[in-house]
């Protein structure tokens, strides 16, 4: 029979500095719930309007389903072509922003690149090439392949960087080039991770694209703004559940793509 040890270590020890920390952020998350007027009876008065909302969408209204596969076909080619653009040039952009294959100079730059790429809401981002380029789906591409760079981009760059140096030491010892390096050293370790990653983002931007479309960038969520603005709520719930079915289809999907290419 094993016994415990009773005198092992608190993992958890108290400290002074840290009781002090929790104790000044639980001040302060009151603080804030209190400036915001945030009360259990308007979260009670909410759902009773929710549950009225709830029964105006049911029925699901299928009727004008052309229109729905209309957007959502439009949402899908948009997904599509902004994902493998966006993954495709992430690849460049992760391996010139790894720190233990580029000097400073060039890392460093790609790396503020894909932080602004990061640092705006996909909305934000639609709005602007709304303005830039017009309504339709070019805005809703070009809004996706931000998305994705600076998602994909950064996660690849930082798979890159654990990477062993072993590999890349063998390969270099031949006299390989760079490019060879590579090929035959840096991505066979990343590749599993990169799929995955690809896989994350597809998905994430078959989401993304049901939402920009409510700013005019192409794709299903103009149809459902369109919906919500004439009170069209069965519709809308037909909407919805069209958009969980897709998101779950691909969910499986991607768990397929990633035994196969992993």
């Amino acid at each position: 029979m094993v016994k415990v040890n009773q005198n092992r270590s608190n993992p958890f020890p108290k400290k002074l500095s840290t009781t002090l920390i929790w104790l000044v952020f639980i001040t302060y998350l009151v603080y804030l719930i209190n400036s915001f007027g945030l009360e259990w009876t308007r979260f009670v008065d909410g759902l009773s309007y929710a549950n009225t909302l709830i029964e105006r969408m049911m029925p699901p209204n299928f009727s004008r389903w052309e229109l729905l596969l209309d957007g959502l076909w439009e949402s899908i080619e948009i997904s599509v072509i902004a994902s493998s653009l966006g993954i495709f040039l992430s690849l460049f952009f992760g391996l010139f922003a790894a720190r233990n294959l580029m000097p400073i100079y060039v890392s460093a730059p790609v790396r503020v690149f894909i932080a602004l790429c990061r640092s705006f809401h996909p909305i934000i981002i639609a709005i602007l090439f709304v303005k830039s380029v017009g309504f339709g789906a070019l805005a809703g591409i070009l809004t996706l392949i931000v998305a994705s760079i600076g998602f994909i981009a950064k996660l690849f760059a930082e798979s890159i960087e654990e990477i062993s140096s072993k590999q890349i030491e063998a390969i270099k010892s031949t006299g390989a080039s760079f490019g060879s390096i590579i090929i035959f050293s840096v991505l066979p370790q990343v590749f599993s991770r990169f799929i995955g990653f690809s896989t994350y983002q597809f998905d994430s931007n078959l989401r993304n694209s049901t939402m920009i479309g409510i700013v005019g960038a192409g794709g299903l969520g103009g149809t459902l703004f369109s919906a919500f603005q004439r009170f069209d709520y069965d519709f809308v719930a037909a909407i919805l559940i069209t958009i969980v079915s897709v998101i779950l289809f691909w969910e499986f999907l991607s768990n397929v793509i990633r035994r196969i290419f992993t």
